[in-house]
Formats: C-alpha cells, sequence, structure tokens
C-alpha cells in the first residue's frame, strides 16, 4: 500500500462506470435466443472480435470480415453496430458517485477504455459523469488497447502523471495485472462499495 495517496484516479468505464451489455444491443436487432445463441457461439468470439475495433479496427471492415467468414452470424454482427446504444444500459450503482465526490476534493481523474472510436462518442453524450474527467484515453483513437502496456504509457503522456502516482481501477484482471506490472496502483472493481474502501485505505477523500 503506498504511504501517500496517488495523485490522480484512473477509471475504466465499460462495467465500472457505464454499464455495458452487448446482449442488450444484438437482441435488439435478432431477439434474445438468436443473441444469447450468438454470444454461446463455439465458432465465433465476439469479445475476441470487438476488441480488434477497441485496438483501432473499422467497423465497416470488421462487418464485411464476418459476412465472409461467418455468414450464418452477418446479421447478428451487424446487429451489435447498428443498436449499439441499447447496450449502454445505464450507470453502474454507486460508481459515478465515486467519481463526484474526488472530483468535489480536487483529486485529478482520468478514463482509460477499451473502446472503438467511432462508437465512443456516444458515451459523453449520454453520461455526464464523464466531463468530471480530466482528460479520458480511448484505445480505439490510440490504436492500442488494455492490457498492451502502450495505452498505459500513452495516458501517463498525457496526464502528465507518472504511472507509479496513478490509481487504476478495472473490472478485467489481465487489464488490472498490466497495470500492477507498470507500478500502478491497481484495483480490480467488483463494486461501488468495495472501490470506497480501497480508496479510503489509500488516503483519497470518498
Amino acid at each position: 500500500m503506498p504511504k501517500t495517496p496517488p495523485t490522480a484516479v484512473v477509471f475504466d468505464l465499460g462495467n465500472v462506470l457505464i454499464d455495458w451489455d452487448p446482449y442488450a444491443a444484438i437482441a435488439a436487432g435478432v431477439g434474445p435466443d438468436e443473441a444469447r445463441r450468438f454470444l454461446e457461439a463455439e465458432d465465433f468470439d465476439f469479445l475476441a472480435w470487438n476488441l480488434v475495433q477497441d485496438a483501432g479496427g473499422r467497423w465497416a471492415d470488421a462487418e464485411e470480415a464476418v459476412r465472409r467468414s461467418h455468414p450464418h452470424w452477418a446479421q447478428h454482427a451487424l446487429a451489435y453496430r447498428a443498436h449499439f446504444l441499447e447496450s449502454l444500459r445505464g450507470e453502474v450503482p454507486g460508481t459515478a458517485d465515486v467519481v463526484r465526490d474526488l472530483h468535489a476534493a480536487g483529486v485529478p481523474l482520468f478514463g482509460l477504455t477499451n473502446w472503438s472510436d467511432e462508437l465512443y462518442p456516444h458515451a459523453p453524450e449520454r453520461f455526464e459523469v464523464l466531463a468530471l474527467l480530466d482528460d479520458v484515453v480511448v484505445s480505439g483513437t490510440e490504436k492500442v488497447a488494455k492490457p498492451d502496456p502502450r495505452v498505459f504509457e500513452i495516458l501517463a503522456e498525457r496526464s502528465g502523471i507518472a504511472l507509479d502516482r496513478l490509481a487504476f481501477v478495472d473490472d478485467k484482471q489481465a487489464n488490472v495485472d498490466a497495470a500492477a506490472a507498470l507500478g500502478m496502483d491497481a484495483i480490480l472493481f467488483t463494486d461501488a462499495a468495495a472501490l470506497r474502501t480501497e480508496l479510503r485505505r489509500r488516503g483519497l477523500p470518498v
């Protein structure tokens, strides 16, 4: 545990601040049963496909690739982007209040998200809490996604704060492990109450 509080806090967005559920978007296009079948398919990995766009790939290229390689899933894949707003289910309970409390106390705040740059603009339009972040590093814009160390280095460059002075909050263990390996004070997100406890242990005003 650091002896002094971190200088700033960095938040992942999806399923930390924003409740993201791709099933809801796909179901809006092809129905709940087909959406479930698609996401559970053994011959197609939706999350791996989505990560390509999070790392800078273009959606039109990705969708065309599915038409060629998995034509039986083409309509399912197209439904995700077509109904993307349905995947943004609202704020994760309580986490936005943590952001608001830190912001009110003057703690610098940043976002580091794996998100397609084509779809990211929907987030700040819909979630006012993101305006409280000093900056958001979007993987699709930078063309590199977590857990690649380079995206964390971009965060340090953009924030002007050394990685070992940043607390980092993410819901994926691989991203937390990558951040910790770079010297960040990494916290695995489970819920807002547990996050408050972790931040208080670090001397932060929440």
